[in-house]
């Protein structure tokens, strides 16, 4: 554990992206526990205003995210000094990320429906940096070898080829499978291959037949039945339930 603690982490420099991670996933549980115990009335916690206008957390945590971004970028070599704006800005971008939904349709959504785009994002925000630390290199770029990384048509059509896998999964709808397909180009080909969800561009514009609309609809429908009820549970557990 020892040996592949420091050949993994310390030695290549991933300690602060670490830090990071870590201050951004515990920044996202205390805040979510704080703002449930708000809701329900319990504990010290109360909603902060100033001048009758509610702040909502969202604003400091843009403040701590420039101020970590910034530091990480001046801070010199991997020292102490990095990891300390990498803690920063994880903090930061916590906050931010879970209000996503507010920043997104720029209402308190917290509570609703659209607000579980928070907790979605917040998970694979988290599962895209966890693959980074465990050496994945963005659109497959770590699946070419040496001597492919000096051909330079080998890497740039390696790289183009996954990157279009990406943009169809995500024009599918598929839009998890595309975000960690950028890490892991064969979840994005996953998504590339498989139907539309219906209410995706890709549907509206190429799935004229009614019969590939059905199949597409019958299939979406097959996957929510089978996975729906599990994400929501899971959300609800990390969230928080939706109100009405």
């Amino acid at each position: 554990m020892g040996h592949w603690w420091y050949r993994n982490i310390v030695e290549p420099g991933k300690l602060p992206l670490l830090l990071c991670l870590l201050a951004f996933v515990l920044t996202f549980l205390a805040t979510r526990t704080v703002t449930r115990l708000i809701r329900a009335g319990r504990g010290p916690f109360r909603n902060v205003s100033s001048g009758g206008v509610h702040i909502h957390h969202v604003v400091p945590g843009i403040l701590l995210a420039v101020t970590g971004g910034f530091a990480a970028v001046a801070a010199p070599g991997q020292g102490a000094g990095k990891a300390a704006a990498g803690v920063v800005f994880g903090v930061g971008a916590g906050l931010v990320m879970d209000e996503f939904a507010l920043v997104l349709h720029l209402q308190d959504v917290y509570w609703t429906e659209e607000g579980r785009r928070s907790v979605e994002m917040v998970v694979l925000t988290a599962a895209a940096v966890g693959v980074v630390l465990l050496g994945a290199v963005p659109l497959g770029v770590d699946e070419v070898g040496q001597a492919e990384r000096a051909d330079r048509a080998s890497l740039v059509s390696t790289v183009a080829v996954n990157f279009l896998f990406v943009v169809a999964a995500l024009a599918k709808g598929k839009y998890r499978l595309g975000v960690i397909g950028v890490l892991v180009p064969v979840v994005a080909l996953v998504g590339a291959v498989r139907l539309a969800r219906v209410d995706s561009p890709w549907a509206h514009r190429l799935y004229r037949s009614e019969r590939k609309r059905e199949r597409a609809a019958a299939r979406q429908a097959r996957h929510d039945a089978r996975w729906g009820g599990v994400r929501r549970r899971l959300e609800d557990w990390l969230g928080g339930t939706p109100r009405g």
